[in-house]
């Protein structure tokens, strides 16, 4: 059995006939490696903040990682985003070599958990490049069953002027059992993406930070809560005077008016008392700029080449979002 705290991995190949078919059973296990940790997402005005902070989950484990999905998104990705075998000392990354897909057509409508053309477009991508990887896990894999073993959390800005947006895409995975000659031997799928949006509120709703977890069961107060309640852990902001109007905005609902130097440099100052010795990273984002990094990640972030096959006027069913 195998569980969330140690490398997934399964054997693709068993054999006990001989010494030689066992080594090269070994030579065929797929190791999935596992991404944990958090995103504080703060949509000021006319700025998106992020920080992305890892909490490993296992041994040795990967931190959350970004690539740019599209000209206007970035993925932070968490659970199973590097695959290894041992015999390729090179991993397989999900981050790398990501290419949008174009060609998009508009839907009449969408039920919950689906997303617009463009981002199921985006999560799609991902899905073709999880499922052969998912496909070779052959034993019975002790994951829970409400945990996805993979996720994205995508940020960036809806096409025309419709704009922030945080979306949570998670890929759950399903197993069944095959019957072959009296030994052990499972089918495991990927399914279709699963989507729920974070980030903008309903209308009228009020506009506070935004926070997602992988896996959700991570233990601490988010940094809202933290805030709210004067935690004394990051008392040292929060009684820097220079933060009074961010906090202001963030403890009154009205995150998206806050000035966006001002919540950079907030959120500078209050991430590393919340990571600890952990890894971390920061950037913002903004419609023209595109992405820019205040505490980059170790390794440079690809980018996704632009859609350059997507009209201008091309319809969205996204709403206007008013400040």
């Amino acid at each position: 059995m195998l569980t969330l705290g140690l490398f997934l991995f399964v054997l693709l190949e068993m054999s006990a006939a001989s010494t030689l078919a066992e080594e090269q059973d070994r030579e065929e296990e797929i190791v999935a490696n596992l991404a944990g940790g958090r995103v504080i997402v703060h949509v000021a005005k006319d700025t998106i903040i992020f920080a992305a902070s890892d909490q490993p989950i296992e041994p040795h484990a990967i931190p959350p990682r970004v690539v740019g999905v599209d000209s206007g998104h970035i993925g932070v990705l968490f659970g199973a985003s590097e695959w290894r075998l041992p015999a390729d000392p090179k991993p397989i990354r999900l981050d790398r070599n990501f290419q949008r897909v174009s060609g998009i057509q508009p839907r009449d409508q969408y039920a919950p958990g689906e997303a617009e053309p463009d981002l199921e477009l985006i999560g799609t991508a991902f899905l073709e490049k999880l499922r052969p990887l998912v496909g070779e896990l052959h034993h019975k894999i002790d994951f829970p069953s409400d945990q996805p073993i993979f996720e994205v959390v995508l940020i960036g800005f809806a096409p025309e002027d419709y704009g922030p947006e945080v979306w949570v895409v998670e890929y759950h995975m399903e197993q069944e059992e095959i019957a072959t000659r009296g030994e052990e031997y499972w089918q495991t799928n990927v399914l279709r993406p699963h989507f729920t949006q974070l980030y903008p509120p309903e209308k009228h709703a009020p506009h506070f930070l935004v926070e997602s977890r992988y896996p959700a069961t991570l233990k601490g107060p988010t940094l809202e809560e933290m805030i709210k309640s004067n935690d004394p852990r990051i008392a040292s902001v929060l009684q820097n005077g220079s933060f009074g109007k961010v906090l202001e905005n963030l403890r009154g609902g009205s995150a998206q008016k806050a000035p966006p130097a001002e919540s950079v440099d907030f959120l500078r100052a209050v991430v590393p008392l919340i990571a600890g010795n952990s890894s971390f990273v920061l950037g913002t984002m903004e419609r023209e700029r595109g992405l820019e990094w205040v505490v980059p990640p170790a390794e440079p972030v690809e980018k996704a080449e632009e859609d350059k096959n997507r009209p201008p006027g091309a319809p969205t069913l996204r709403h206007p979002i008013k400040p």
